[in-house]
Formats: C-alpha cells, structure tokens, sequence
C-alpha cells in the first residue's frame, strides 16, 4: 500500500529546507505586504538601536572607571602608610623595610600641605606635594607627561611642577615664578606670619585629569620638607643641652636638623590583593603604621561608578525589551494575514510543530539581523567615541562631557569582549522568546475555519 502524497510533509524533520523556505519567503515583501514588512523593519531597527547603545554605553564606562583607576592609582599608592603617636623622622628606615617585602613594586615617601599659589593672573588654592628625583623615577605616569619643560637635575632644581590647567589660571609658563602661601610661617610675638616663598616654574604636566591638572603642584623633597617645616631637632649625641642664656648659634651647633616625610605611599604589584599584602606590611615593619588602602580611599566614588553602571544596564535592556515586543506585534500581524497560506500548508501534511517552527524562525530572524547590526554598529561607535565626541561637540558648538564635570579630558571607551557577548545573547534570548506565542497561535490554526471565506 503506497504512502499519502502528504507524508514527506508531515515526516520531514525540524528545521528542514521546506521549513527554511517558506520562513525566508515571509521575511521577503511583496507588494500587498509592504506594511508588515515595514513593521518588520523598525522592529528589526529597534534591536539593533537597542544592542548598539547599550554596548556602547557599557564600553564607555568601563573606560571611565579603567582611565580614572589609572591615574588614581599612578599617582596615589595601592597603599598610604602614616606614623602612629611619633613623628614620621625614620621614613628612609621603613622605606628600606617596605622595599624587601615581597610583593612590593615601588615605595615613595612624599611630604603634603595646603597652600595658596599666585601667578601673573589670579590666586588659587593648590595641593603642594614633595617628592624626590628616586620617587619621580618611580612614577612614570607623572614623569612621562611633561608638556614643557623637563624633569632634569629635579632635587637640586628648587623649581615646581604644575599642572597645565593650573599654569593656565595662574599666567604662568615654563621659567615663570609661582608664589606660595601658607598661613604657618613663623612664630613672632604678634603670632604666626604667612610663609611666603616664590619657586620657578620647570614643568608643566598634562595628565589628562582634571583633578591633577588644576589642583596639584608638585616640588623637590627638601624645598617642601623646608616650606612645611617638617624637620624635628634632635640633640646631637654626646652633646650637653645648651643653656638657658646659649645664643642661636650655640642651639644650632648642639642641635641636629631631622627632615621628616608626611606619609609613604606603596605600590604593589597586585592591586586587588589588598588583604594578604596588608597583612605582609604589617608584620614586616618594626614600627606600627596606619595603611590606607585604595579601595578604602575611594570607596564612595567606585562604588557609585557600579551602582550607575547596573542602573544603566537595566534601563537600556528595555530598549531591547521594547524591540521584542515589536517582533511580537509584527509576528501576530503576520500570522493574521498568512492564515490562508496556514491553512493550505496544514492540509498539505504540514504538523503544528512545523508551522511553529516556520512562525519562529521568521520573528528570530529578525532579532538574529537586528543583534547582528546592533553589535557591529556599537563595536564601530565604542572605539570611536572619542573622535566622534570631538566631532559632534564642535559640529554643534556645545562642550559634550565637559572635563570639569566628567574629570577626565577626553571621553574613554573600553569593550569587554564577554559584556558584548551578554548583550548579544540577551538580544537573541529575547528575540526568541518573544516569538513563542505568535508562532503556537499560528500552529493553532483550523484549516477549514481559515479556508471558509477564502
């Protein structure tokens, strides 16, 4: 006994060529379908639009958190060590120690205060920081952005460094002197007098931080420890105090000028293994320190960065998730309008699974092209962000992520190869699940209530 003519049809596996065609047949318009493939076209848009900023907007802040942790941390230590009760006179002694612990890349003991800076055009307040030409070798982030001038002879220069944003509220340029101000000067019987000292400038950096570039100004080790008068005078061994009728010079000869340092910064090759390397500091210095991480510095900000990044994720995804929806309204309207063409394949052996699988694969085409496009346009756009900053800004005229907002002075882009690749597959994911129930109503389909009014 010979088959039915329909059992190919209806035996013919999942996903066959039969299925294949008749699903690119419904994706190509024809004149009567030029509105749902319209529909089909903006949905297909929307998923891209959709993939495209959110793989942007992700690339954008993953450089801004990697380019602010950078100059943070090329700047600052992994960890800030401060004296606990006496004075910070042994520096050069824990520096030593600090250098034989493993794990250790660079230690730089620094001297810090507050001052007023003028220049030729105005005053401002200024963080002044002491370091010398060793610590300076050690910090190639600083060392290598000088703009003009040069970092030569720097512990016998008794200039300063400034950053270019600085130099440029001050007047000042290269060979200029900046006046420093501090209210701790002098004692006098009237009370302290303002230390007033002028300094050349011999540098200029851009370190392309708004932060650094307008608020620091960087001085030899010994200038500042004389500026801040950070030095402790310790009686000279085997030398008796000097009375109470002794003369300046008497004190000066019996006593022995100490310089000390602020606090010491440690740079360690590992910066997220804060926990075992503060246990190694601790137990491999002979005097207890107060370690500050960096973690614990900027605790606040990098934790704001991620909060603003999920919420950013999740309110993007609905672009995508409003794409979806697109693909099931154009999905329904397509199973409306094909119920003849249902109805025929039905009767020729067709199975509700295949007319499923037809109505699926049509809609995950869709998403499939979308994502496509989506992801290729955000990966162009991500690595171009910052020309196409540029250009847009001075197109419309207007200071698109200013610096002195932003911090940084260019815009960063950073792609994560596994968050591109978690956008697509939730693109995908989506698409496909949002033709599930056009597809199982199309497969619900009576042929003869279809073919009554045809």
């Amino acid at each position: 006994m010979s088959a039915p003519a329909s059992e190919p049809a209806a035996t013919s596996g999942p996903f066959s060529r039969f299925e294949f065609l008749i699903a690119g047949r419904y994706l190509r318009a024809r004149r009567k379908d030029a509105f749902i493939s319209v529909i089909a076209g903006l949905t297909l848009t929307g998923v891209a639009i959709g993939v495209a900023t959110l793989i942007v907007v992700m690339s954008v802040m993953n450089g801004f958190r990697a380019e602010l942790l950078s100059k943070i941390l090329g700047l600052n230590g992994h960890f800030t060590a401060y004296p606990i009760e006496q004075r910070f006179t042994d520096y050069e002694a824990v520096v030593a120690e600090m250098q034989k612990i493993p794990g250790v890349v660079a230690v730089i003991p620094y001297v810090e205060g507050q001052a007023l800076a003028s220049g030729q055009v105005e005053s401002t307040g200024v963080s002044v920081r002491g370091i010398g030409a060793t610590s300076l070798d050690q910090m190639p982030l600083l060392k290598d952005s000088a703009q003009l001038g040069g970092w030569d002879q720097w512990d016998s220069s008794n200039g300063v460094a400034v950053g270019w944003r600085l130099a440029q509220k001050l007047g000042v340029t290269v060979g200029d002197a900046v006046t420093v101000v501090t209210p701790n000067g002098t004692n006098t019987p009237f009370g302290k007098t303002p230390q007033i000292r002028s300094y050349p400038v011999n540098v200029i950096f851009n370190l392309g931080m708004v932060e650094f570039d307008s608020f620091y100004l960087y001085m030899p080790m010994e200038p500042a420890q004389s500026y801040f008068k950070l030095y402790e005078d310790v009686l000279k061994p085997g030398v008796a105090p000097p009375g109470v009728m002794a003369t300046d010079e008497e004190i000066a000869a019996a006593y022995e000028r100490v310089p000390m340092a602020t606090a010491i910064d440690v740079f360690i090759d590992d910066p997220d293994n804060i926990v075992a390397m503060r246990n190694a500091l601790q137990s491999g210095l002979s005097r207890p320190l107060i370690l500050t991480d960096w973690q614990q510095r900027n605790e606040t900000f990098f934790s704001a960065l991620q909060v603003e990044r999920v919420v950013m994720f999740v309110i993007l995804s609905m672009i995508i998730l409003v794409a979806a929806f697109n693909i099931i309204s154009s999905l329904v309207m397509l199973v409306k309008d094909k119920g003849a063409d249902i109805a025929v394949l039905r009767t020729m052996g067709a199975t509700r699974g295949s007319i499923m699988r037809i109505f699926s694969m049509t809609g995950t085409a869709i998403g499939v092209m979308g994502t496509l496009v989506g992801v290729t346009l955000g990966v162009v756009i991500a690595i171009n962000a910052e020309p196409l900053r540029a250009f847009i800004s001075n197109l419309l005229g207007v200071a698109i992520f200013p610096p002195e907002v932003f911090f940084l002075s260019s815009l960063p882009s950073k792609i994560d190869p596994s968050e591109v690749t978690f956008v697509a597959c939730l693109a995908l994911g989506l698409s496909f699940l949002a033709t599930i129930y056009p597809a199982w109503r199309a497969a619900q389909y009576d042929p003869v209530e279809a073919l009554r009014y045809e």
